[in-house]
């Protein structure tokens, strides 16, 4: 029984290590505009009508070769669109965004547009054509009658490929233990006098 505790500290300490160790997520300013490549996709799952508020399943699909890393990809609600296309008041130019009340937004961006951290899946990547986990998005909407579309935008890392190495560097690493065994035996040779020391310099040349 007291072997199996410590067993289980002994794992735990283990786990603490390990996450105080992990690498943090990307910063802010690590993230680039990756809408082009990996896309939103907004489904309307609930409105009330009482308070006006409107929640919405946003998924994002990466289309394209490459992958990104997941605990750094971030849903930017960009704009809201009325029934016209536009994203401001005609009289006022205030933008529709600013009318609306976001709730449970992770933070903003340095230009004031809410986002939401997309959930990292069972990966540290995502990958081609593979899907996230939902994000969920409440947005209430002040003006109650006003029928809105919102927009948005993704921002992430894009995991870089190991470089590769050069041809010659890949050869030369090849044969590296060939050329140690080779040095090895001419070494042996010399020591027992089968060669002389200028024949060992001769067999050293590449």
């Amino acid at each position: 029984m007291r072997r199996t505790r410590s067993m289980q500290l002994l794992a735990g300490g283990c786990c603490l290590l390990l996450a105080a160790t992990a690498a943090p997520a990307a910063t802010f300013d690590q993230l680039v505009d990756v809408t082009g490549k990996v896309t939103p996709f907004v489904t309307l799952r609930s409105r009330d009508n009482f308070s006006s508020e409107y929640r919405y399943d946003v998924t994002v699909r990466n289309s394209s070769p490459d992958l990104f890393v997941a605990d750094s990809l971030i849903l930017v609600l960009d704009h809201i669109t009325n029934t016209a296309g536009q994203d401001r008041e005609n009289l006022t130019g205030e933008s529709l965004l600013t009318r609306m009340e976001i709730i449970g937004q992770d933070g903003t961006t340095e230009d004031g547009k809410p986002f939401f951290r997309i959930p990292q899946g069972a990966g540290p990547d995502l990958t081609p054509n593979s899907e996230s986990l939902p994000v969920s998005v409440r947005i209430r909407n002040r003006d109650y009658v006003a029928v809105f579309t919102p927009s948005f935008r993704v921002m992430g890392q894009r995991r870089e490929p190991p470089k590769q190495k050069s041809q010659a560097a890949a050869a030369a690493a090849a044969a590296a233990p060939h050329k140690a065994a080779i040095d090895k035996l001419i070494q042996l040779l010399l020591k027992k006098g089968v060669i002389t020391a200028e024949e060992a310099r001769t067999l050293n040349q590449p």
